[in-house]
């Protein structure tokens, strides 16, 4: 690794900083990017990059991703004939050899480096499993990397919520996040989860404003409490939320409830795919990307992933343990192997393989819809891109996405060979928009890093982490052009250089800065005395690995 590194003739799309394509230097020194080196520095110190002729865009942020946590490492055993083989060809099986939805650590990390992405988010771990997934990102090479916490199901949570103790619900959930060091709150549809483990009747939530069980909680009392514990600990992030009533025809109406909900405050909706969809007269699921495009134009607080399904192999892996019955009892119980796990009344799981089809209504419609999103909303900055991989689809199908929004003609073959009737049933073929290169920048870097709070990431400024890709400037294919960057390199150390993985770096860890509380602290440790099958002593991360974290704390407006 040089200590300096200039990146010099390419053009430059780094929306955060107002730059759309002009033909600049990019300086690094130490890992850092800087606007200029120390006058100390000789030009024999400096390692210079030719990039004429380039797309140069900060590395790519994956905003909500399962690459690493107790629930992952499941889903890798239940789809071992992806790992039958490392080398990827196609003799490996259908799936196309090695870790395409499933991933090992190692294969994770090399693959985002690939593409050119350097940060990724672990979007749901328990508090029982984070030092599990603290284990596996250290074993994941070229990511930076944090996990969100699942807590608005903990049961926890929900009786102090009952017994109108909010105050000391949030020091329950600051405890929680300062111990396994999460960078932020996991929202699963909230209430549903606890519901189904105390009666597996109670499998739907129908309103934001069903009560959980016997108690007085509601999913948006859950919500609420949520948000106001990310304000009060100024996290960086807003709550994360997967709705109530995922997959269900007409859960649009859940999704504008949960907005409305939040009242301004600040609030991520993720994988919106699966939550955008409306009712027909015969109880068919149809589009309802129009009335939630809407609704999110007019919240300036309120940022969303998208959750792309893409056609071939995926597999479900979600808290939402309900609604992975759900679709285990519709798939066909002796047909695709599934798996329900509850983790020390904190949070459920589930997971079955899938297989995405053109052929099929529901499938072509959830393909349509996400691509819809993207293209009518009104803000890239708000409408970024994800296909929650593995559930709609791999990361490493992200060129493929690209290159659908960039090029109304690839969609078009795309629609083509979908089922008719629901290409009938959304705008997607009508729509004329195509993203351009400054666009996609900002839904695969700019966008999720400041969604994320990540100051130091998604950009080229100085202070930025020293993350930069080079792309072959022929933009006539773009699939091809995002699926082999000519340079990766992260904190000023090249991965990939002409096209080719050279070498790897150590993936850092991010956290929120969360201080111990001590009243959160006597909570869970009473906590932990009555229910816990393991001492409390052993949740989370010891002090000096915390201590190696990066802290990020959220603007004091927060």
């Amino acid at each position: 690794m040089s200590r300096y590194m200039r990146i010099t003739g390419g053009r430059v799309y780094d929306p955060a900083n107002g730059i759309d394509g002009e033909v600049r230097d990019v300086r690094i020194a130490d890992g850092v990017v800087v606007d200029r080196f120390s006058d100390e520095v000789t030009a024999g110190q400096v390692r210079t990059i030719d990039a004429t002729g380039m797309v140069v865009m900060p590395g790519g942020v994956d905003i909500h991703c399962h690459i690493a946590s107790s629930s992952v490492n499941r889903a890798r055993a239940m789809a071992g004939e992806e790992h039958a083989t490392h080398v990827h060809h196609a003799s490996c099986g259908r799936r196309g050899g090695s870790g395409i939805v499933t991933p090992s650590t190692f294969t994770t990390g090399y693959r985002y480096a690939a593409l050119g992405y350097t940060t990724a988010i672990e979007a749901a771990v328990s508090p029982s499993g984070a030092r599990q997934t603290h284990l596996e990102l250290d074993d994941t090479p070229n990511l930076d990397a944090g996990f969100l916490l699942l807590v608005a199901n903990h049961q926890r949570v929900i009786e102090l919520l009952a017994a109108d103790r909010d105050e000391e619900a949030i020091a329950f959930v600051a405890e929680l996040l300062q111990r396994t060091g999460a960078f932020g709150i996991k929202v699963v549809n909230p209430g549903g989860v606890a519901a189904w483990r105390n009666d597996p009747t109670q499998h739907v939530v129908k309103t934001i404003d069903d009560r959980i069980n016997t108690s007085s909680v509601t999913p948006r009392r859950i919500m609420l409490a949520m948000a106001d514990a990310a304000e009060r600990l100024r996290l960086p992030h807003a709550p994360h939320v997967h709705c109530n009533r995922l997959g269900v025809p007409g859960n649009v109406e859940t999704t504008l409830d949960t907005l409305r909900a939040f009242e301004g405050r600040r609030v991520h909706l993720t994988h919106v795919q699966f939550h955008a969809y409306g009712r027909g007269e015969k109880g068919e699921l149809t589009s309802g990307v129009q009335r939630l495009v809407s609704a999110l134009n007019e919240q300036p607080n309120a940022t969303a992933d998208v959750g792309q399904v893409m056609f071939g192999d995926a597999f479900t892996l979600t808290g939402d343990t309900p609604l992975e019955y759900l679709l285990y009892q519709l798939a066909g119980k002796s047909t695709r192997p599934y798996v329900s796990i509850e983790s020390e009344l904190e949070s459920g799981c589930g997971l079955m393989p899938i297989e995405y089809s053109d052929k099929q209504y529901l499938h072509s419609l959830q393909w349509a819809i996400g691509l819809e999103l993207m293209l009518t909303s009104a803000d890239p900055w708000r409408m970024l891109l994800s296909t929650d991989h593995p559930n709609g689809g791999s990361f490493l199908t992200y060129p493929a996405i690209i290159a659908a929004l960039m090029s109304k003609a690839v969609r078009d073959e795309h629609v083509a060979k979908a089922d008719a009737r629901a290409m009938g049933a959304t705008r997607l073929r009508d729509l004329s928009r195509e993203l351009t290169l400054g666009e996609v920048a900002i839904i695969t870097r700019a966008g999720p890093a400041r969604t994320l709070g990540l100051r130091h990431k998604g950009h080229l400024g100085g202070g930025a982490d020293g993350d930069v890709t080079g792309y072959a400037g022929d933009v006539s294919d773009p699939q091809r052009m995002f699926e082999t960057p000519r340079y990766v390199i992260k904190a000023g150390r090249v991965l990939v250089e002409d096209g080719e993985l050279r070498g790897a770096a150590p993936g850092g860890r991010f956290r929120a800065e969360v201080e111990q509380d001590e009243k959160g602290d006597s909570l869970l440790r009473d906590w932990f005395a009555r229910h816990g099958s393991y001492d409390v002593a052993q949740l989370g991360v010891h002090e000096h690995e915390r201590a190696a974290m990066r802290g990020v704390a959220g603007d004091a407006s927060c």
